[in-house]
């Protein structure tokens, strides 16, 4: 290996700015590469004199300390957190929405949900462990919960999230606080109670779930952290990007120039791996490029004046069940200021996912009156008029975390044994939330920053 530490980040994310920002701050030299234009991968936002908007993901969850300590970091007056509201999430049922239930008596009061299941659930602590690490959700939640439970909680979320299914997605590596309650606990209401009474330490409670964004949209975050990393660290715009092997490290080349690093870290999607690391393939790692992705469509739809029902929460989600054409409606001017003026409104509606991939190749014209449709059955709006209406189109989008997952996540770990100064990482491994890809990135800066030392 080379005696200097030098690092290549494959992908300019929010994943390998992290990574970036992190190894800058310990005075490591780094270069991060992208085929995009801009920094910030998906993670784009957009504004006009009367709107912000997001034309990738919309929202956090301050589930791991490294995401508060990023802002910490770079600037916490950048942080913006949701309020109380966010805890309100709707489902749709029959012809209306429906609050999912948040206590024991909205529990029972619920029409979401079976008697059945409802009383099922004192139950659940004493029902026997899976035996299967490889089980669906779809089996795991029916299993502990009931059927109305997946198909009026889970399987919304699901979509909500991954774009997938429970018949697909495994809870081991999609969910695997949820999966450890069972396998640590033998029941998700035992194990809740008893990791609530688990003391935290202070850096511990810097997750505290809140749903969060940073002030005038995602963007702004990418902006403060290429402004500490410098784009003379940045190469962008690139028409491939390959790597391979030297005997003294690596050697990146782009755009018909090459450079020598000592570490390569890969912070892209899985799909763009094979592309970049071919070497692997030959070594009998093509397990590293199974990957199953989602495609999405956000639409963004924004209301000088809103005279739907109130957008009283998160947003709303749709059972797949119940047959609608889209996966839900987040209410992003009800979560953060400054996105609609007063008294309007800015929406971000979610389709296609694995219900309907199709949908992505409908004309402009066809997707506006579906949504139209949606939105005035769901949100009670009779005049649909919008002063904003803006589609974005995401091929391959979200992996999935299901079957393909343990062979990639081993063939990861083969392919670093193999080959020091190589760590991959990316959203095809360690779950996809935004917290989770800023933890990743961090995570994977500090592994360099620790060796020898």
């Amino acid at each position: 290996m080379m005696s200097e530490k030098c690092v290549a980040i494959i992908g300019a994310g929010i994943t390998g700015l992290t990574t970036g920002y992190y190894l800058k701050r310990n005075n490591i030299p780094f270069r991060i590469f992208d085929t995009a234009s801009l920094p910030g991968g998906v993670m784009q936002s957009k504004k006009n004199e009367t709107f912000v908007w997001e034309t990738g993901p919309s929202t956090g969850t301050l589930g791991k300390p490294e995401a508060m300590e990023l802002f910490e970091d770079l600037d916490l007056s950048l942080l913006e957190t949701a309020p109380s509201l966010a805890g309100n999430r709707y489902i749709w049922k029959g012809k209306k929405l429906h609050a999912l239930p948040s206590s024991p008596i909205s529990g029972l009061t619920t029409p979401l949900f079976s008697w059945k299941d409802k009383f099922g659930i004192l139950f659940e602590p004493i029902r026997p462990k899976g035996k299967d690490p490889e089980e669906t959700l779809t089996s795991f939640v029916k299993r502990r919960l009931g059927t109305s439970i997946l198909e009026y909680a889970v399987d919304p979320f699901v979509s909500g999230v991954y774009a997938g299914s429970p018949d697909t997605i495994i809870p081991k590596y999609a969910l695997p606080k949820l999966y450890a309650l069972e396998e640590n606990y033998g029941s998700f209401i035992r194990g809740s109670i008893k990791k609530m009474k688990e003391p935290k330490t202070p850096r511990d409670k810097k997750a505290t779930k809140k749903v969060f964004s940073a002030k005038g949209g995602f963007s702004c975050l990418i902006e403060k952290l290429t402004q500490e990393i410098g784009m003379e660290n940045i190469s962008l715009g690139l028409e491939k990007c390959k790597v391979r092997l030297d005997e003294n490290g690596y050697i990146v080349s782009a755009n018909e120039l090459e450079n020598k690093f000592s570490h390569v870290v890969f912070c892209g999607s899985a799909r763009r791996l094979e592309e970049s690391f071919s070497f692997l393939a030959e070594e009998g790692l093509q397990d590293a490029f199974q990957i199953t992705y989602t495609s999405v469509m956000e639409v963004a739809v924004g209301f000088k004046n809103w005279k739907g029902r109130p957008l009283d929460g998160f947003g709303a989600l749709m059972p797949s069940k119940e047959k609608r054409k889209i996966l839900g409606i987040l209410f992003l001017s009800s979560l953060f200021s400054g996105r609609a003026p007063k008294g309007g409104a800015m929406l971000s509606v979610f389709m296609g996912g694995i219900r309907h991939p199709e949908y992505l190749k409908l004309s402009d014209a066809e997707v506006f009156e579906m949504v139209k449709k949606e939105i005035q059955e769901t949100l009670c709006v009779t005049d649909f008029s919008p002063e904003l209406f803006e589609i974005t189109r995401h091929e391959m989008a979200i992996p999935q975390y299901d079957k393909t997952t343990p062979a990639r996540m081993a063939a990861f770990a083969k392919a670093e044994s193999m080959h020091p100064g190589l760590i991959l990482g990316g959203n095809g491994i360690g779950g996809i939330g935004m917290a989770d890809r800023i933890r990743q990135g961090k995570e994977m800066a500090l592994r360099i920053v620790g060796e020898n030392s």
